[in-house]
């Protein structure tokens, strides 16, 4: 038996190819089936069988894809209510991969639709589990996903209680041997505090994993549901994607349009430039939003652009511009994409230089805005007198910045203050509106 993991770094997603004697199933695939292909080229495999371990609201999965291709049987639970062929993978369930089995095990608490799969040797011993987005490496799933999408709503105090239970009476009571292997790694918005490791076994979960510690139910609920990081725009959107299944990665992309670098654009679409801030400062179109190609890109995209919004995807080569068209359809974006083209020739404006000595000794000079995330400021403000919104709000709440004083925005390392000072500077125009950038690790 193979098992093998497939991660990107980009989502922090992990997916799974188990392989038996020339015969292969995947477990909760990325957006570009190639890899998984090739891999069972690589084995000599024929992929029989998929399964998704539940509606995935952070990246969008190729099942339906691999499905059409292979003629793999689509697995899931019965409760996903999955609008492709599939058959319910649910408690009792079980795969057979040539001597091999792999379980089914209902899980909610994530969603009330996950399920785990455990894998049974040719020897007849419980090896690994699967655990898709109910238990981490130091963390379980998050709960508040599922308030407002989904086949089965529910609001997040019944999903924590849920996954009590769940880890309780079933995870909890497995071998501690057993090799965990989850859906998400660090960096994933899945969950609030994972470990860096990629894979875990039963028994180092039931030693260092803070959830898997004694402690009633309503003191697991109040935990679980307490300090989770923020939900991007786009997790509802591609819950409903992957309930459907997705389009063709490979046509997809293959039909986002592609303009002259000269050719006029609407006005009212929002323009991306993918290229890093530096590049962008000493020259873009005015009012465009500097979202640099770097490894959370696509969680960024979608945390400030809406599913419905349309916007143009600028870069400054067709490689570049490559790259970036396949991230934005992991997040099941490529078909907002209006347009994509290379730096145009009137890419002249310049944002404007700080004078950080001024800063420094004169703070009271300037309206200061930090971008961080909630959790962040609440721990504690860089400096004095700062008004902070984080990011994915800050479309939203531009309003509330003042006007009078030039505007100075900070986030913790440079990355996500220069989308922001891009998003103000397109809409403020009255005042100076600067880029701290990574200077900001000097305070």
């Amino acid at each position: 038996m193979i098992i093998h993991q497939f991660y990107d770094k980009g989502l922090a997603h992990g997916s799974y190819a188990v392989v038996r004697t020339g015969k292969m199933i995947l477990i909760d695939p990325a957006r570009d089936p190639r890899p998984y292909y090739d891999f069972a080229t690589l084995h000599e495999a024929d992929i029989i069988g998929v399964i998704e371990t539940h509606p995935h609201a952070d990246f969008v999965s190729s099942h339906l894809e691999i499905h059409q291709a292979t003629g793999a049987v689509i697995y899931t639970s019965k409760l996903a209510g999955a609008e492709y062929p599939h058959e319910s993978f649910d408690d009792g369930d079980v795969i057979t991969l040539e001597d091999i089995k792999l379980k089914a095990i209902n899980t909610p608490g994530h969603s009330p639709d996950s399920i785990c799969i455990l894998v049974e040797d040719e020897d007849g011993n419980e090896k690994a589990i699967f655990t898709g987005d109910t238990l981490f490496v130091g963390e379980v799933g998050r709960p508040d996903l599922r308030e407002n999408a989904g086949n089965i709503t529910a609001k997040k105090e019944e999903l924590a209680r849920q996954m009590y239970h769940s880890t309780r009476e079933k995870l909890m009571k497995l071998p501690h041997n057993i090799t965990v292997y989850p859906a998400h790694g660090p960096g994933s918005l899945c969950g609030k505090s994972m470990s860096p490791d990629l894979q875990s076994t039963i028994g180092r979960e039931l030693r260092e994993n803070y959830a898997l510690q004694l402690m009633d139910e309503i003191t697991f609920v109040k935990t679980l549901t307490t300090d989770q990081p923020f939900i991007p725009k786009y997790f509802g959107y591609d819950v409903e994607i992957n309930k459907k299944g997705a389009p063709s990665f490979k046509d997809s992309i293959s039909s986002v349009l592609r303009l002259d670098n000269n050719a006029p654009l609407e006005k009212t679409v929002i323009i991306i430039d993918t290229r890093p801030s530096l590049e962008f400062r000493n020259g873009h179109v005015k009012g465009t939003i500097n979202l640099q190609d770097g490894e959370k890109f696509e969680t960024w995209l979608g945390s400030i652009i809406n599913p419905d919004e349309q916007f143009y995807l600028m870069a400054a080569t067709d490689d570049d511009l490559d790259k970036a068209i396949k991230k934005v359809a992991k997040i099941g974006y490529e078909q907002n994409i209006k347009a994509v083209l290379l730096l145009p020739a009137n890419a002249k404006e310049k944002s404007p230089h700080l004078d950080l000595a001024d800063f420094k000794s004169h703070q009271k000079k300037y309206t200061i805005v930090d971008v961080r995330n909630q959790n962040e400021t609440e721990a504690g403000l860089i400096f004095n007198n700062t008004i902070a919104i984080p990011l994915p709000e800050l479309r939203e709440r531009i309003n509330e910045i003042p006007t009078d004083k030039p505007i100075v925005v900070h986030c913790a390392g440079g990355y996500r203050s220069a989308t922001a000072a891009s998003i103000v500077a397109g809409k403020i125009a009255t005042v100076p509106v600067y880029d701290l950038g990574e200077v900001i690790t000097e305070f």
